[in-house]
């Protein structure tokens, strides 16, 4: 994600969700999907294979990975695609799209992502000036918990995520103790705990996100993003960028993929597509096949316009 926001075949096992496919070409017609690992991307994954296999009969095959690693394999040929990109990897971006010209732009995925900091809107009601920044030290006994000492707890995102967190509450000279969650799952369920006992927290949270439409959050406002503010990482002093989510592929399999590659490059859905899919995994404890069986039999106007014209 993120910069995040960043699924082993296993799309069934991890907590969220990009999309990549192992060397492909036509006349294989095998691909390879490999999932980051938040739930959005693995909605992502659940649909987009299914479909390839039913409707292409494409061979699929799903590992885990994350962005940084994601691009590597893009970028030797390993993987063919990463359909959820959150420009977590600038460097590795720019040497491989622009310089060796391995990995090619994919296109849109349709949904917009955005980080930041929010709090529940029951705390926010109450105190309205914890929504600017420059305040959030007058609320740091609020937040205050056994793991956090005598600072405010910020619930941080799991390790394997893109954040600048730690460097933003050093930079702004907040007394917060950044405790990162194992897991988005993790993450989740000690939100919804401390949620449903209207308890005040802080906390790293991201749109597109199923759970948005169960509970209330209000963001708080940080220093207005602009472009390179967060470069170098430990100089960052601003918000999160808010940016269309991004597919890149091996540019051998967007040009050589045939049927698979013009598949993925169609593929482009909303963010309530998404959170719909999503919300069935996390929040209804469905299988990804499931959720993604339920979702296309709802939606062939939708994903009909992704499958290749026929010539």
């Amino acid at each position: 994600m993120h910069s995040k926001p960043l699924r082993t075949s296993v799309i069934a096992g991890a907590g969220l969700a990009g999309l990549l496919l192992s060397s492909c070409s036509a006349e294989s017609n095998e691909v390879t999907i490999a999932v980051p690992s938040w739930v959005g991307a693995q909605a992502n994954a659940a649909v987009a294979g299914q479909l390839l296999e039913d409707e292409l009969g494409v061979d699929v095959e799903q590992k885990q990975m994350d962005e940084p690693v994601a691009f590597d394999a893009l970028h030797s040929g390993k993987a063919d695609a990463i359909l959820e990109d959150w420009g977590g990897v600038p460097k590795k971006e720019k040497k491989y799209v622009e310089e060796t010209k391995t990995v090619t732009a994919g296109g849109d995925l349709g949904v917009t992502g955005h980080i930041g900091w929010f709090v529940p809107k029951y705390f926010a009601d109450e105190n309205p000036e914890v929504l600017d920044y420059r305040n959030l030290n007058d609320f740091a006994g609020d937040f205050k918990t056994s793991e956090s000492g005598d600072q405010g707890h910020f619930i941080g995102a799991a390790p394997s995520y893109t954040t600048y967190d730690k460097h933003l509450v050093k930079n702004l000279d907040l007394d917060y103790k950044v405790i990162p969650t194992g897991s988005e799952a993790a993450q989740l369920k000690e939100i919804q705990r401390l949620y449903d006992a209207e308890e005040p927290f802080l906390t790293y949270w991201w749109d597109p996100q199923w759970m948005n439409a169960e509970i209330e959050m209000v963001e708080v406002k940080l220093p207005e993003y602009t472009e390179g503010c967060n470069e170098p990482a430990e100089e960052t002093a601003c918000g999160y960028e808010t940016l269309p989510l991004q597919k890149y592929f091996n540019a051998d399999f967007a040009e050589n993929g045939g049927d698979a590659a013009e598949f993925l490059k169609n593929f482009q859905w909303t963010t309530e597509d998404q959170n719909e899919v999503a919300r069935m995994i996390a929040g209804e404890d469905m299988s990804p096949e499931d959720a993604a069986s339920q979702w296309i039999a709802d939606h062939e106007d939708v994903w009909k316009k992704w499958l290749p014209k026929e010539s």
